[in-house]
């Protein structure tokens, strides 16, 4: 994977993780990781998953998008 690809990967999940943004903001971040498709991406979004510190929803959100990038 290329070093851009790898950086917003990174900004992407830093952005997901970061309890003092909004909600929709995190959301977002999650929805783009899902956008990406790549097998990093994925790994990223099962991070996410299992995340603890994520509501729930949050956590639901990035299993969903991990699964629609199975498919």
């Amino acid at each position: 994977m290329t070093e851009p690809a790898l950086n917003e990967i990174r900004k992407l999940i830093s952005i997901a993780t970061d309890m003092d943004l909004a909600n929709s903001l995190r959301a977002n971040a999650i929805k783009s990781l899902g956008n990406i498709g790549t097998h990093d991406a994925l790994r990223a979004l099962l991070d996410l998953a299992a995340d603890e510190h994520l509501t729930p929803n949050e956590r639901k959100l990035a299993l969903k998008q991990a699964e629609r990038n199975i498919k």
